[in-house]
């Protein structure tokens, strides 16, 4: 075995940090550690070591914050934060407005029946949390997600996401197992027209035998119905499928084509290997781990190779993009700084029923070697005439036989040439557009502190803290709650 990197994990037992190594065995990657009093454990990092390899090559220094809230003490992860050593500002900033939830899932690990007790900050306690993500610099988090628990089961749901509206956020989503939506189509009017963007929808497959054992119950009904009623309101859909290996592993790829037949509405299928709380046995966490590349080797299968592994990218492929838009615009924009193996994605149009994946067309590497290069000449890249020189590099990428049949390179670079603020994709383009993706978030098992420092999924707390994803579900998440919490009776 070829050691690969040095890091930092945690004892699932204890929750202390140790050292881990992370190695490559030759067919996949594999992360070792050893804790003082629990003894050695080993996991899958990543199930594909030429992909793991590929996708270094597209990472980016970090792009942290200005104004950090704690400063290192302990060390990642238990300074959080975000303390001065993290290297990626928000680019999500979640809130959970309730851990009350109307589902019983076996599967959840962040509802007051599983935990005992209720948390739900007031409104004025979820003002403060926005306003700490507004509050980054030098660039504002413009992406917010309230979470749970359920979402709306809170009846003032409605006036927080105004609230967050007003406040400045530009993209507000919900994440929501879809119940009230499917119940109450006058609710998911109320939403879109208080602001919210886009509908997180809980989605873990197409048959009730999945459902029975995710949540419980058989939701498919309750999903379709959502679906449903968010077609009639017109409110932009992401389907969020929990993938369990020898569950609904093998529907992968028809949840996507669901997507696709929805398309009006699903903009996106965000696939989530499931974590693991609590104890496994080596054995059972050896069988059961899911990573992103057997996410992508089972896409490709399912989707009759419409999607191939070499169409993936890392959320830091899109950086050369984020830099040009920045020096052009003058304004500091977002960055994906995030680490390379957090999560996977790309884009994909539909056309006659197909998936036609963006890199079919585009050569993408192309696309940022030609931004990265235009980037570094002293060159005013307001100019009209420079943007037609970029342009005419930007056309040769396109192999335009091989793209959509309505798609037109002449209307995509148009709206490039034309735009004031940021760039906007034609809307015959984006109609049809669909963003396929997977976040693999950590466990006890598999963390990696490398990973959780330039984490760009952020959880705002009533304390007053911006904390990682993982390290909060992880670690923070049960202090966090009792500080806050009452005891069910108490509701």
């Amino acid at each position: 075995m070829k050691l690969l990197k040095k890091t930092h994990s945690l004892c699932p037992i204890c929750l202390k940090t140790i050292e881990a190594d992370v190695y490559d065995d030759g067919e996949k990657v594999i992360i070792k550690k050893e804790c003082p009093e629990h003894g050695d454990f080993e996991d899958i990092y990543w199930s594909d070591s030429d992909l793991y390899k590929r996708f270094l090559k597209y990472q980016i220094p970090g792009d942290p914050i200005d104004n950090p809230n704690t400063t290192r003490e302990k060390g990642c992860p238990y300074d959080c934060g975000l303390c001065n050593e993290h290297k990626t500002h928000t680019m999500l900033g979640l809130i959970d407005v309730t851990n009350r939830c109307n589902f019983h899932c076996p599967i959840c690990f962040a509802n007051a029946e599983a935990a005992g007790y209720v948390c739900e900050p007031t409104i004025e306690q979820i003002r403060v949390m926005m306003k700490l993500f507004r509050e980054e610099e030098p660039v504002p988090t413009d992406n917010l997600m309230l979470a749970g628990g359920e979402p709306t089961v809170r009846e003032d749901i409605i006036e927080i996401i105004k609230m967050a509206k007003t406040l400045g956020f530009k993209w507000i989503l919900i994440a929501t197992n879809g119940k009230r939506i499917a119940e109450d189509i006058n609710f998911t009017m109320q939403l879109k027209e208080a602001g919210m963007n886009i509908v997180y929808l809980q989605f873990d497959g197409l048959t009730p035998e999945v459902y029975e054992k995710t949540r419980g119950f058989n939701a498919w009904p309750l999903k379709q119905k959502a679906i449903e009623n968010l077609k009639k309101v017109d409110i932009a859909t992401t389907l969020v499928p929990t993938v369990i290996k020898g569950l609904n592993d093998d529907q992968v790829g028809d949840i996507i084509m669901y997507g696709v037949k929805n398309i009006e509405i699903v903009k996106s299928v965000n696939f989530q290997p499931v974590s693991f709380t609590g104890r496994i046995s080596k054995e059972g966490l050896k069988k059961k781990r899911y990573t992103i590349p057997d996410l992508i080797r089972d896409v490709e299968k399912q989707t009759d190779g419409q999607i191939k592994k070499e169409d993936w990218f890392p959320i830091p492929a899109i950086a050369p993009l984020e830099k040009l838009v920045e020096k052009m615009f003058d304004k500091r924009v977002m960055k994906s700084s995030t680490h390379v193996h957090c999560g996977a994605g790309l884009y994909a149009f539909e056309d006659k029923g197909e998936l036609i994946p963006m890199s079919h067309f585009i050569d993408l590497d192309a696309v940022a070697n030609i931004f990265k290069e235009e980037m570094k000449k002293p060159q005013d890249l307001h100019s009209i005439k420079v943007k037609l020189k970029i342009l005419a590099r930007l056309i040769k990428t396109v192999d335009t036989a091989s793209a959509p049949s309505y798609f037109s390179w002449k209307e995509m670079f148009k709206a490039y040439l034309t735009s004031k603020e940021g760039y906007k994709a034609p809307k015959n383009v984006v109609r049809k557009a669909m963003f396929i993706g997977s976040m693999h978030f950590m466990d006890p098992y598999n963390f990696d502190t490398q990973r959780v420092e330039r984490c760009c999924i952020h959880y705002a707390t009533p304390d007053g803290r911006i904390i990682p994803f993982c390290a909060y579900n992880s670690i923070h998440r049960p202090n966090v709650e009792k500080k806050f919490a009452k005891p069910i009776s108490n509701r």
